[in-house]
């Protein structure tokens, strides 16, 4: 443990260092919430197309200060190792809502698919459903 603690403070002095250092430790420290809150949640994102879907974990949302329109931050694993993936930010009212827990979509990513259950949203409900946006 302290060991852990001196490597933290080590890595926290070097500029550049520091900032990866700290992005990735909150994005790990996100994913090993398990249950995460409101703002943070899985989802399906469509891409490359509609006709296709991303799983994404929502780590964060935001305003356009032009528009007003509600984004998310969507951060999306990929297969096999889940701390290698992308960011997309994607208007809030184009995400997909699952039930999942962070657990589940890890899961479900590191496995290649073979852990996803039996059924699954994978159309965007009509209107936004009850959690998507922000409050």
């Amino acid at each position: 443990k302290r060991l852990f603690l001196w490597l933290e403070s080590f890595f926290a002095k070097i500029p550049f260092v520091k900032t990866i250092y700290g992005s990735v430790r909150k994005l790990v420290d996100l994913m090993n919430q398990g249950d995460a809150g409101e703002n943070q949640r899985v989802v399906f994102i469509d891409f490359p197309s509609p006709e296709m879907k991303a799983i994404g974990l929502v780590t964060r949302t935001m305003t356009d200060r032009e528009s007003g329109t509600k984004l998310a931050a969507v951060y999306v694993p990929t297969t096999p190792n889940p701390t290698n993936g992308y960011l997309e930010v994607v208007p809030v009212d184009r995400l997909t809502p699952t039930d999942w827990t962070f657990d589940e979509a890890m899961a479900f990513v590191v496995s290649g698919g073979a852990t996803a259950p039996e059924s699954v949203q994978f159309e965007r409900p009509k209107e936004n459903a009850p959690g998507l946006q922000e409050k």
